[in-house]
């Protein structure tokens, strides 16, 4: 049945979901899919008490715990931006390595995490790009340190519309657009030398 091969791959995907968050800083993580049944008030058809959807009669839900000693909830409620960002990125990993599919989208991958994770996220989305091809949107130089081609994007008001652009970086560009997004308008030697030596060691 429907319902028992949701059990059997809800369990595979618990299992490869925590091993996938330990990767990415999240060492004690609970992932759970939970699957409940579909409310009977309001529902188009119900039989024998039990109500029936176009999937089913399974809600299915991810529950999450980020820290040692707290309780799976909802992944909705408790999951900060951070942790959500990271989750994301295990699951689009798990999913392109199943399907094979060939180019993966990151939008906002660094939505709330900081300096440290955002280098974990960073080598991850660099080992995820030696089997597929990963388009990743950032504002943080610890992920962008990792690009194997670096575009700057950047967004234009003019005659009463706003106006993209992207411009492909080479490599002697790229410190001084890292040591921007390190310092905002600053660009100093100080910061281009961090962003050198973020460059650097994300070849390691």
């Amino acid at each position: 049945m429907l319902h028992q091969k949701r059990e059997h791959d809800g369990a595979g995907l618990k299992r490869r979901m925590e091993a996938e968050l330990k990767t990415l800083g999240m060492r004690s993580a609970i992932f759970e899919p939970r699957l409940t049944a579909i409310p009977t008030e309001g529902a188009a058809f119900v039989h024998d008490g039990i109500a029936l959807g176009p999937t089913g009669f399974d809600a299915v839900e991810f529950y999450l715990s980020p820290n040692l000693g707290q309780p799976p909830l909802p992944l909705a409620r408790v999951a900060s931006g951070g942790e959500l960002s990271r989750v994301m990125l295990a699951l689009k990993r798990l999913e392109a390595q199943r399907r094979g599919v060939a180019t993966i989208i990151f939008d906002e991958v660094d939505a709330g995490i900081g300096g440290a994770v955002g280098e974990i996220v960073g080598r991850k989305l660099k080992q995820l790009a030696r089997f597929h091809q990963i388009l990743c949107v950032t504002h943080l130089a610890q992920i962008a340190a990792f690009a194997d081609r670096h575009f700057a994007v950047e967004k234009e008001e003019r005659r009463g519309s706003t106006r993209s652009s992207a411009a492909a970086l080479d490599e002697a560009d790229r410190p001084a657009e890292i040591a921007r997004m390190l310092g905002g308008a600053e660009t100093s030697d100080k910061f281009v030398r961090a962003g050198r030596e973020l460059i650097e060691r994300a070849r390691e």
